[in-house]
């Protein structure tokens, strides 16, 4: 296991564990401001862990260093000649043959 994922393990139990040792209090009117502070320091938390644990991750590896040459025809090579020819292909849902136009190139 390496340090990153250990780290991450360790603040995700943590975090679990902070959840469920959590304990509600009964509601009062009147603690709006401390449920919207509430609120916004924990997603401002969020945001900090979720982005110390993003630079955290390795970068992805580099590319390979060659690759093969794709074939490629130069301006030089004509363009293919096709048409349509009709020809019998087997229709698999009529269970028959049936004609078609099929196109055909050079």
């Amino acid at each position: 296991m390496k340090l990153g994922s250990a780290v991450k393990s360790g603040l995700a139990l943590a975090l679990a564990g902070s959840v469920m040792m959590a304990v509600t209090a009964p509601a009062q009117a009147g603690n709006g401001g401390a449920i919207a502070a509430g609120i916004l320091g924990g997603t401002a938390l969020g945001f900090i862990a979720g982005s110390a644990a993003a630079a955290a991750a390795a970068p992805p590896p580099p590319p390979p260093p060659y690759y093969a040459p794709a074939y490629a025809p130069g301006p030089y090579a004509p363009p293919p000649r096709c048409w349509y020819e009709p020809q019998q292909v087997w229709d698999g849902y009529a269970g028959a043959y049936v004609v078609r136009r099929v196109r055909v190139c050079d």
